[in-house]
C-alpha cells in the first residue's frame, strides 16, 4: 500500500524531513504532495541520494512525487 504524505503548505525543510523519515522507516512506495518548486527539488534530491526511483507529476502548480525502490 502506498503511503501518502501531504506536505502542502509546509515550508522547507519540513516536507523533506517527513519524506526522509518515511523512507528511513521503509514505508515505500511513498507519494509526497507539495506546493512549491523548492520542496519538489529538495525531496527529489534527497530521494535520488538514497538510490530511490522518483517520478514527478505536475498538478497545475502543485506536485506529486512518487518515491520507490529502484528496479
Amino acid at each position: 500500500m502506498t503511503k501518502t504524505i501531504d506536505a502542502r503548505g509546509l515550508s522547507c525543510p519540513q516536507p523533506v524531513m517527513l519524506a526522509a523519515e518515511a523512507v528511513t522507516k521503509g514505508e515505500l512506495p511513498i507519494e509526497v504532495l507539495v506546493d512549491t518548486v523548492t520542496a519538489r527539488e529538495n525531496i527529489f534530491r534527497m530521494a535520488k541520494s538514497k538510490g530511490l526511483q522518483v517520478s514527478v507529476d505536475d498538478l497545475k502548480g502543485k506536485f506529486k512525487l512518487t518515491l520507490a525502490k529502484s528496479a
